[in-house]
């Protein structure tokens, strides 16, 4: 008996370092979505330009799109924006989630670092990225022409994450 209750703590151990282990070969950024394959969520959301225009999720409709959540005090954000503006001038079609963030602030990075997208929701209150299942910003959704979620992106899009994982998805829906 004493000899079992020598090699618990050994087996507790053991077994912990397994799971730590198996969690050094996880990517972070695969945050699962349960709404790969639905609809973006239902909202009528300000546009950040124009707040007595209402923008809805039948406008997102019609063309494939990126969907990116981003706020001013997201430091990631910057880093991400400006691969952004390079797409957009591409013919990629963004349209931007402003979460959680103060509408005067959002305008005036828009206008310093340039707007990438055509359309840009804001929400203040954070009502679509609850309803979008968002952890925080960045997070980019590609959707196809019906609105329907094809992918979730969690963190920052660089020239090499556009290139390798992300650009052949959102070129498929362009094709479909």
């Amino acid at each position: 008996m004493k000899r079992l209750l020598m090699l618990l703590p050994l087996t507790i151990f053991l077994v912990v370092a397994v799971f730590l282990y198996r969690g050094l070969f996880l990517d972070p950024t695969e945050l699962p979505s349960a709404l790969i394959g639905k609809p973006l969520p239902s909202f009528s959301l300000p546009s950040v330009e124009d707040p007595q225009r209402q923008i809805s999720a039948e406008e997102i409709k019609g063309k494939p799109a990126l969907v990116n959540v981003w706020a001013t005090w997201c430091v990631a954000c910057k880093v991400e924006h400006p691969v952004l503006n390079k797409l957009a001038s591409q013919g990629v079609v963004i349209h931007g989630v402003n979460y959680k963030d103060d509408n005067a602030a959002a305008q005036k990075w828009l206008k310093d670092f340039h707007d990438p997208y055509q359309l840009n929701i804001r929400d203040e209150q954070g009502s679509l990225g609850l309803d979008l299942g968002v952890y925080g910003a960045p997070e980019t959704f590609i959707v196809d022409k019906q609105g329907i979620i094809r992918h979730k992106y969690v963190g920052v899009i660089d020239e090499r994450v556009w290139r390798e994982q992300l650009a052949a998805l959102y070129q498929e829906l362009v094709d479909e």
